[in-house]
């Protein structure tokens, strides 16, 4: 069993399963998106392997070592990683912390709003479009083009939450809105370039 301690104090272990899988992208890219979950702080995660999605949390009812996630190494993302650890947060968010730990801040239940509070908690996790969060074709397509935008966007939502039960309705009415704001650029390449003598 391959142990990793990325900073923040989490501790990290892989089944067999995982460890017969894991590149050094994969075990880079954990670090990295554990590095942006300080909540995770002096507890486990382990991680597993899954072939038919994704990934996949197992939400915490009660506090109980280690949380587990599985995940495709397979184009695995950030946005996939990221999207999974929030899965754990909306569970432990429902628990009393262990002693000296600091009040966890409440997070919804949903998939939808995972993918919200994925996307607002870095810009790490924008490298790939969220699946839940609904967006026109023209965003998802073009994803890199729109995600700094999508992000803001996911920022705000989460602040107009308190006080706006419709604040996914606004949000995915603001994304839809998005190709209609962006005006096109004409290149002055010409369509083909001619090669010089």
């Amino acid at each position: 069993m391959i142990l990793l301690s990325p900073g923040m104090g989490v501790t990290v272990s892989f089944t067999p399963q995982m460890e017969k899988r894991l590149t050094q992208r994969a075990v880079r890219m954990i670090r990295q998106s554990l590095s942006r979950f300080p909540e995770l702080r002096n507890l486990e995660v382990r991680v597993g392997h899954t072939k038919t999605k994704l990934g996949v949390a197992f939400i915490p009812t009660r506090l109980r070592l280690p949380l587990y996630i599985r995940l495709r190494v397979r184009g695995l993302t950030y946005n996939t990683i990221g999207h999974e650890l929030t899965h754990l947060l909306q569970g432990l968010t429902k628990l009393p912390p262990p002693d000296g730990t600091p009040v966890w801040e409440p997070l919804p239940g949903g998939e939808t709003q995972c993918d919200i509070w994925t996307l607002a908690r870095s810009e790490l996790f924008c490298d790939d479009a969220p699946t839940y969060l609904r967006m026109p074709r023209a965003v998802r397509e073009n994803w890199r083009h729109y995600a700094g935008r999508v992000r803001s966007l996911c920022v705000e939502a989460i602040r107009q939450r308190p006080s706006h039960r419709t604040y996914i309705r606004w949000l995915e009415s603001r994304i839809a809105e998005l190709p209609e704001r962006v005006p096109v650029l004409r290149s002055n390449v010409p369509e083909q370039l001619s090669l010089f003598s």
